[in-house]
């Protein structure tokens, strides 16, 4: 861990993005007897603590991880985790470590130099009220993946004691226990339920007991974690589902909405490129020239129902759709393609079959084309430094044989060569009228908990303790706002009675309103489903093979500690079958 901390702890360089001054803080000459004097260094302090969950394997490409669940398939950087292929000396697992013991380490500095700093009580316990909490969050987010570690808190001196970092790893009780000391200090703190729009971004109350909430639940306290979630949706906290699901993920009004209870803050433009990755890893050549090293799964696409809540099914609509030989799917995506002028022919088969697509598409729940570009639908690219709108075909010339398309004759093209699907959730719709200028800086707030989340934990937390009807209500809050047909209101397709039903709604509707946001492998692991459903091959639109997955129920429900560190500390011992 040592070096680790020490590169980053005398090279950083403090911002906050957002509506925050961005000015940057003179962070990389960090003593105590040079900074922390007065309350704007003090600020400008707390304000790179917020800034290090940027950190590309922290949060900064969290969307990547959902490649180790059902909704997605990637490639590249976090292909071992979905392959289960991981070592120790695993580049991003080593990173997580790193990156979240980098921003422990900055929000303990921040605790013991705001405790004696000489500023006015209420700022100091605020800012103090801030730091616990995002310790709080990182040492969760790495006992999530790690299980028990190694526990800092702000008696350690990282000036005075980085080669003594030592400890052994805490239990996970203990772990657990740490963490949710400093959320409940956080909780009896004076922190305040909002802040004006100047400090937007800065953490509140309601998403303090969101993520106590979510602890307990983790941990199966479901008692617990039904208090806090009933307190974050006490209405005195003024949280509201956004009304435009799709809205939620572009850079305007949904992103900064009462629907975020506690997000990463991005920006983009010329002079202000502090945003996350999403569209230079989930976007493709039609964006930016990015990549695709993740793509939604076929898997997704199939889960998400009917407006009307009927289960979708392809035989329906194409018989033979899924035969082994993948004849029909041919037939109906591939277009004829004009050699000459790269331009569709038009050809009474293939229009009546991407009518009936079209159709299809028009009657599914609306969250399926607002998360993921579709055949034969559009979207506004970023070609050549000018906007270009792209249609997603696959092609052939007269003869049937396979045509290319590419991005600067307005067709989407694979990075992979993949036949897959590709996310509109966070991808730039042309630049967003300027917003965004660097394909690695996504100008879009990334949204760590968000209402609709604390409404399906709070239902299944509900479920678990018998209150399923209750649980129902939660879940029919977030099917109205996505305009689809709400669970108990006719058809047997609408049953969910039981707590086994009402669980598989959940485990369903988390698929269908998170997919993208970096959960849904989380959610997998907690709930011991990540060996019954990772085992299998993924299979492209055409059912082409993309990869094989694999998934050790013995080993991969939690991510190994990185060799180095046990190299460096021997007092860390490594997890099962690792």
């Amino acid at each position: 861990m040592k070096k680790y901390i020490i590169s980053s702890f005398l090279a950083i360089i403090f911002i906050l993005s957002g509506c925050y001054d961005l000015d940057r803080a003179p962070f990389d000459k960090p003593s105590s007897s040079t900074f922390w004097k007065t309350e704007a260094q003090c600020k400008q302090g707390i304000m790179g603590v917020y800034a290090s969950l940027k950190n590309n394997d922290l949060y900064g490409k969290m969307f990547l991880i959902d490649i180790n669940s059902d909704v997605a398939v990637g490639y590249d950087e976090y292909e071992p985790l979905m392959i289960g292929t991981c070592t120790p000396r695993t580049g991003f697992l080593n990173g997580k470590w790193k990156n979240g013991y980098d921003a422990i380490q900055k929000a303990n500095t921040a605790l013991r130099n705001l405790g004696v700093a000489d500023i006015p009580d209420n700022v100091k316990q605020t800012m103090i009220a801030e730091a616990k909490f995002l310790r709080a969050l990182v040492y969760f987010h790495l006992l999530d993946y790690f299980g028990g570690l190694p526990l800092y808190d702000e008696t350690t001196n990282l000036e005075l004691e980085f080669n003594q970092l030592l400890k052994p790893r805490s239990t996970i009780e203990e772990t657990r226990a740490f963490i949710l000391k400093d959320l409940t200090d956080v909780i009896n703190s004076s922190l305040p339920i909002s802040w004006p729009a100047s400090d937007y971004g800065r953490v509140t109350k309601g998403a303090v007991y969101a993520l106590r909430g979510k602890v307990n639940l983790y941990n199966k306290s479901y008692a617990e974690a039904i208090k806090d979630f009933e307190e974050v949706i006490d209405p005195k906290y003024n949280y509201a589902l956004y009304p435009k699901y799709e809205e939620l993920f572009k850079p305007f009004e949904g992103h900064v909405s009462s629907e975020m209870i506690f997000s990463i803050v991005n920006v983009g433009g010329i002079s202000t490129p502090y945003g996350m990755p999403f569209c230079f890893y989930a976007g493709s050549r039609a964006t930016f020239n990015s990549w695709n090293n993740s793509v939604p799964s076929s898997g997704l696409v199939e889960m998400y129902e009917y407006k009307d809540g009927r289960p979708f099914n392809w035989e329906e609509i194409f018989p033979g759709y899924t035969n082994a030989d993948n004849a029909v799917k041919e037939k109906v995506y591939r277009v004829t393609i004009d050699l000459k002028t790269l331009k569709r022919i038009p050809v009474p088969e293939e229009a009546a079959a991407e009518k009936k697509l079209l159709d299809m598409y028009a009657q599914r729940d609306p969250r399926l084309n607002a998360t993921v570009i579709l055949p034969f639908t559009q979207h506004l690219g970023w070609v050549n430094n000018a906007e270009k709108m792209m249609t997603f075909y696959f092609g052939k010339d007269e003869t049937g044989k396979l045509v290319i398309l590419s991005e600067k004759d307005g067709y989407f093209r694979n990075n992979k060569g993949w036949d897959s699907y590709y996310w509109r959730k966070y991808i730039p719709e042309g630049n967003w009228k300027g917003l965004i200028t660097d394909r690695a800086h996504t100008p879009v707030n990334f949204s760590i908990i968000r209402l609709a989340d604390v409404y399906l934990m709070l239902a299944e937390a509900y479920n678990e303790v018998g209150r399923s009807s209750e649980a129902v209500t939660y879940i029919n809050k977030i099917r109205s706002r996505a305009g689809i047909a709400l669970l108990n209101s006719g058809p047997d397709y609408l049953k969910a009675m039981s707590k086994e039903e009402v669980f598989e709604r959940i485990v369903k509707e988390r698929a269908y309103e998170l997919a993208g946001e970096g959960i849904r492998d989380s959610d997998l692991r907690r709930w011991r489903r990540s060996h019954l459903i990772l085992n299998h091959k993924e299979f492209s639109i055409l059912g082409k093979q993309m990869t094989t997955r694999k998934f050790n129920e013995n080993r991969d429900y939690l991510w190994p500690i990185p060799a180095g560190e046990i190299e460096y500390n021997p007092e860390l011992k490594q997890n099962p079958s690792w």
